[in-house]
């Protein structure tokens, strides 16, 4: 055991692959390092599987689906996912080390990443037992008689699963838990840069549950084309992706030679909308907190601080404040809020952002750098960043970066239009004394979700998706479930 694992809890994940029922290696047994971003040490690898390797798993899902009960038999899938979720309790904590590892997720702050996805596996199922695959739809007048309609929920098939970086563990679950429970087969491809929150599901699912084989598999990889692989194979029926908007071009144009299904959640550029009659001591160190606490690398971030120029200098000097106090640091230190970016690539193009936004005409309020204290692992300092043109690279741009920009409006009229600036549409937010007002203004901005006075949007039970470039369909609620299955309208004698 090094140093850092001694003295930080570094734990290197399962270096396998499932496929098929299998923990297995790739083929000639190459792997890839997964570095701890804290430290920039190589914590251990993963198996560097192959488009051959990603062709097995899907054929595996392919059978199982095609082959087995799994979507019939909903009694036995709620007993698998039942003990998944008795599992992933008793390797919770192993995981939470993983995924500190993987990440650099403080480990004050990975209740959200670790705790809660489990408790979701309990919900899904749950959720799954009870629902509805039949329904009367009532006897309908046509012009050869009476005819009663069914509608009949069955599983779409085989379901391709693109996981992202950001918050590894708890988008494995969310993106597969309910495909299962609906009667699908599922291929995990993780993030590159976080594969054992992948393959240690995968280990935990071969090992402690009753899941057939071939019903669940997970390829890890360092190379693009095998996910690329998983989008466009004819055999999968399906593909979910969290990530970036690019990347999610390509996936849908991969899946439309075969009119896949896809369901995308992709980027976001945010902004909170700040009103004259606001709470600013209430609202701004929590605006303040949320660009940090996930070192920025959050989809749904309010990132776009939109502030009333008769309070615009007193706004700043909270902002200010708050986030040049934040606690950064090592993730494994107990009240460390803001741990270090994924990557030195990550970082860099956070780095190059600030850099943009000097550039363009924004003034540089606070951070904008590296933390001289701490000059291992990949930090970036609080950033704050004022007077940002609305439409410049900065203000346009997903940073995933801990990193705030704030423009000046003149009235409601003038913040939605800067807030509906954007080719994205994933979340919001409004602070205002007047409920009213903030909800006049929430249902003005062209986004999938808005949070009024940090009352939050997102929740297991509430649909999650966005608008305009921020991605297609929903995650969580009844509608979140529904997207993994299809609806066969069945006409019959009454």
């Amino acid at each position: 055991m090094t140093a850092v694992q001694a003295e930080q809890g570094v734990l290197a994940g399962d270096p396998r692959m499932l496929i098929d029922g299998e923990l297995v290696q790739t083929a000639g047994g190459a792997t890839f390092d997964v570095v701890h971003p804290a430290s920039e040490q190589v914590a251990g690898q993963a198996a560097d599987g192959t488009v051959d390797d990603m062709g097995r798993a899907v054929a595996a899902a392919r059978r199982a689906f095609d082959e087995t009960d799994w979507s019939r038999d909903l009694d036995f899938r709620v007993h698998c996912l039942t003990q998944l979720h008795e599992a992933l309790e008793r390797n919770k904590e192993h995981l939470r080390r993983v995924l500190i590892t993987e990440v650099g997720c403080p480990v004050s702050v990975t209740g959200s990443q670790i705790e809660s996805p489990i408790e979701e596996v309990k919900h899904w199922t749950e959720h799954g037992r009870k629902f509805e695959y039949l329904v009367d739809n009532g006897v309908h007048d046509t012009p050869l008689g009476p005819a009663r309609r069914k509608l009949h929920y069955e599983a779409v098939g085989v379901v391709g699963a693109i996981t992202p970086w950001n918050v590894p563990f708890y988008l494995n679950i969310a993106e597969t838990v309910p495909a299962l429970i609906a009667g699908n087969t599922v291929v995990l491809k993780p993030a590159q840069l976080t594969p054992w929150s992948g393959s240690e599901y995968g280990r935990i699912v071969a090992e402690e549950t009753d899941i057939p084989a071939g019903v669940f598999n997970v390829v890890t990889s360092n190379a693009n084309e095998v996910g690329a692989a998983l989008s466009a194979d004819p055999r999968v029926d399906m593909i979910t992706f969290t990530g970036s908007t690019a990347t999610g071009r390509a996936i849908l144009a991969a899946g439309a030679s075969t009119v896949k299904k896809t369901l995308l959640e992709l980027g976001g550029k945010s902004a909170h909308i700040v009103l004259d009659d606001a709470d600013f001591s209430a609202s701004l160190p929590l605006a303040a907190m949320m660009a940090c606490v996930m070192s920025g690398q959050s989809c749904i971030l309010p990132s776009r601080i939109l502030l009333p120029r008769s309070r615009y200098e007193e706004g700043l000097a909270i902002l200010k404040a708050s986030m040049e106090n934040f606690p950064v640091g090592d993730p494994w230190t107990p009240g460390v809020m803001q741990g270090p970016q994924i990557s030195e690539t990550q970082r860099q193009k956070v780095l190059g952002l600030i850099q943009s936004g000097i550039d363009s005409g924004a003034r540089l309020i606070t951070g904008g750098g590296v933390p001289e204290n701490l000059p291992v692992g990949y930090f970036t300092q609080p950033t704050l960043l004022a007077d940002v043109d609305p439409d410049s690279q900065i203000a346009q741009e997903e940073i995933f970066g801990p990193v705030l920009t704030v423009t000046p409006y003149d009235d409601d009229d003038h913040a939605v239009a800067i807030a509906n600036n954007s080719i994205y549409g994933l979340s919001g937010e409004v602070s205002s004394a007047d409920v009213d007002r903030a909800f006049a203004v929430a249902t003005r901005m062209r986004t999938g979700n808005v949070t009024i006075n940090a009352k939050s949007h997102f929740g297991i039970d509430s649909p999650f998706g966005g608008t305009k470039q921020s991605g297609l369909g929903y995650r969580n609620g009844a509608e979140g479930f529904k997207e993994y299955l299809a609806i066969k309208t069945i006409g019959m004698p009454e």
